[in-house]
């Protein structure tokens, strides 16, 4: 399992019944992870001195309880800075476990810069939410187009930009239907050096097009791969469906990638330490391709 646990500002403290006791900077929040199946005593006294508690419900759904909370507030991952909100169904706005990918892609990104400093390198993000993939890979080097289908959570990510000193990086923000945009950048001729992606279970589009990761990934993964420059560094996908396990990953991308590029695919769980037990919370998989 790769472990996201060069955190500082976040922290799992404890999880039981449904439910995971997180540290988000200074403020404790508590909030349903369907992978938390298992029934442990909350011993731990911040399980009751919550800021923020998103309540599961049993018809779908849920809503937020907040117990002095700011609508409002940011965290750090090394040099980057995060904005944060609780918003609808239990998110904040950042995952974090996806920390270990970002490590993993910033550290290839710079050993290239390294070796060849005039060479520009490409990135395309795709479901690219707030920004954290975008902003590590622009800090490490590289040009990144971000793409999301939602204006919001593109307005989101150049604020958390903003926050990172990264306002003037070379970063191309686009709210765009993800697959459209990988076949009009075909039929431009354009490539890249690096790719991301972060689909959801279930989405839509910026005109209702519907999106089921079950159907819609092996083909995204395909398309996709046809954009890689013929020296690419790397295509990273992330899963949070449990019917995605990482060796399916691992059949996908090769399929896709290895016979026209070569390379290695690894895929693996990825998770964040529990700090009151020394134990891993899961949080999907990744797959990964390099050379």
């Amino acid at each position: 399992m790769w472990i996201a646990d060069n955190w500082k500002d976040y922290e799992v403290i404890d999880c039981s019944k449904g439910e995971k006791l997180e540290r988000w900077g200074r403020y404790i929040l508590v909030r349903p992870d369907p992978q938390v199946i298992w029934d442990t005593k909350k011993a731990d006294g911040r399980w009751k001195k919550k800021n923020g508690h998103y309540h599961r419900s049993q018809k779908g759904g849920g809503e937020w309880e907040f117990f002095d909370l700011p609508q409002e507030w940011s965290i750090r991952y090394r040099e980057l800075t995060f904005r944060l909100k609780p918003f609808s169904f239990k998110h904040t706005g950042l995952f974090p476990e996806q920390a270990v990918n970002w490590d993993w892609f910033s550290s290839i990104i710079k050993s290239a810069k390294a070796k060849e400093p005039a060479r520009q390198l490409k990135v395309l993000n795709l479901f690219a939410y707030t920004g954290g993939a975008t902003l590590a890979a622009a800090l490490a080097g590289a040009a990144v187009t971000h793409v999301d289908a939602s204006k919001g959570m593109v307005t989101w990510a150049k604020e958390n930009a903003a926050a990172s000193g990264l306002s003037e990086a070379p970063i191309r923000w686009l709210v765009d239907d993800c697959v459209k945009f990988v076949e009009r950048e075909l039929r431009r001729g354009n490539t890249y050096d690096g790719i991301i992606m972060d689909p959801p279970s279930y989405g839509r589009g910026p005109k209702g097009e519907i999106w089921k990761i079950e159907e819609n990934v092996f083909p995204l993964i395909e398309l996709a791969a046809k954009l890689l420059s013929d020296n690419a560094l790397f295509f990273l996908v992330n899963s949070y469906t449990t019917g995605l396990q990482p060796a399916v990953l691992t059949y996908m991308i090769h399929t896709a990638l290895v016979p026209r590029l070569g390379g290695l695919v690894e895929s693996s769980e990825i998770g964040l330490p529990v700090s009151s037990n020394g134990l891993v919370l899961p949080c999907g998989a990744s797959g990964r391709w390099f050379t």
